[in-house]
């Protein structure tokens, strides 16, 4: 019969048994030869804001890199980089991401707009306008994320795409107030501009009475 001590294994026993089990994938990759690599970049074309760029871009690289550093449309702000903070939101097909949290080459072929699509100083998009009349912003670092969010936002009401604040999905959604601030919660404002985010998205949006708390 076997007692306690037979089981017992030295810490010298313990590295052995570790640096055995390390050679052993070393010795096999050794006798059938390296393995293909994959590819560390990739010719791809991005169709921005309605014009296509090819690009030779690290298949590792985000969305958000891709059009920052390669394309310099700096409109899109890298925040928090893990999407939790909403700076960098644009449209993909009319629908918004974090495009921090999306590979470039997932893309290909997609339409892609960012805050310069969406207007321009001479010529803004009605959201844009909604922002500068009701002093959406601060220091402006997340409002391009807030302004692609809010039009993609409201494509999904018009869609009648419900949200957790949505309390009947067999009726069409109504852009309440706890409705917008539910959909918009994805968009961080750390200088809190919430209630002119909200005055603003709700004045584009044609119901005025939405942007205001009950």
């Amino acid at each position: 019969m076997q007692g306690p001590g037979d089981f017992e294994v030295s810490r010298r026993d313990v590295l052995k048994l570790g640096a055995a089990a390390t050679a052993v994938p070393l010795v096999a990759k050794g006798q059938a030869g390296s393995p293909a690599e994959a590819p560390v970049s990739t010719q791809l074309s991005l169709n921005v804001n309605g014009k296509v760029h090819a690009l030779k871009l690290d298949t590792r690289t985000s969305l958000l890199d891709a059009l920052r550093d390669h394309l310099q449309l700096t409109g899109s702000k890298k925040g928090c980089d893990h999407g939790q903070c909403g700076a960098c939101t644009v449209l993909v097909n009319g629908r918004r991401i974090n495009s921090c949290l999306s590979l470039a080459v997932m893309h290909a072929g997609d339409k892609i707009t960012t805050i310069e699509g969406l207007g321009t100083p001479n010529k803004m998009h009605a959201m844009q306008a909604a922002f500068v009349k009701h002093d959406g912003f601060q220091c402006g670092y997340c409002t391009p994320g807030q302004i692609c969010s809010a039009v993609g936002m409201l494509s999904e009401v018009k869609a009648n795409v419900p949200s957790h604040a949505t309390t009947d999905l067999t009726a069409p959604c109504a852009l309440t107030n706890p409705e917008l601030r539910e959909r918009m919660s994805g968009n961080i404002c750390r200088c809190g501009a919430y209630s002119n985010i909200a005055e603003a998205i709700a004045d584009a949006a044609g119901v005025p009475a939405a942007g205001r708390s009950a």
